[in-house]
């Protein structure tokens, strides 16, 4: 019988992939509706409502969707020439950088779900909506809840990320 802790890490990484996984079918179709916006403005005179509004909350959507297996793959955007060459020569110290790193990424997005979850609220009390009535309107709500679940993902990647590089200081006396 496997560990609960094990389970729920798969676990976790299958949402993780499938959130990022849902993102990339939100480009696929993002793609599909301006490249049918496109052809219906050259071919008819007559662009798709919405379009606009629809890429700009897509675009926020994709980027919390993809963001924690960005992060759990080391793909987030940071210079590595220098951190590499400290974990390959001072493994410790390399780790504690590790760990501090990790620990910063999740409080800065402790932050963001600080600021996103309030406007989250309002925007489902207050029915906010992106367009223009009459034309077309979507609401913005689910976006939010897109990015306040996108940004907790993030945090907990960032901690069990963390928590490997505590793990490996713990667990290694040939540290330098």
């Amino acid at each position: 019988m496997s560990e609960p802790g094990n389970f729920i890490a798969r676990a976790f990484s299958k949402f993780v992939t499938t959130l990022s996984s849902i993102g990339g079918i939100l480009i696929f179709a993002m793609i599909v509706l301006i490249n049918l916006d496109v052809f219906s403005r050259f071919l008819f005179n007559a662009p798709i409502d919405g379009v606009t509004e629809l890429v700009e909350l897509s675009i926020v959507a994709i980027v919390f969707l993809q963001l924690g297996d960005a992060v759990r793959n080391g793909r987030l955007t940071r210079s590595d020439g220098l951190y590499g060459r400290i974990q390959l020569r001072r493994p410790r110290i390399g780790h504690i950088l590790g760990a501090l790193f990790d620990l910063a990424g999740a409080a800065f997005f402790i932050t963001i779900i600080a600021g996103s979850v309030p406007r989250l609220i309002d925007a489902w009390e207050r029915g906010y909506y992106s367009g223009n009535r009459g034309i077309f309107v979507v609401p913005v709500w689910p976006v939010r809840l897109i990015l306040v679940i996108g940004a907790v993902t993030v945090v907990v990647v960032f901690l069990g990320l963390m928590w490997r590089h505590l793990a490996a200081l713990r667990s290694r006396d040939d540290l330098q």
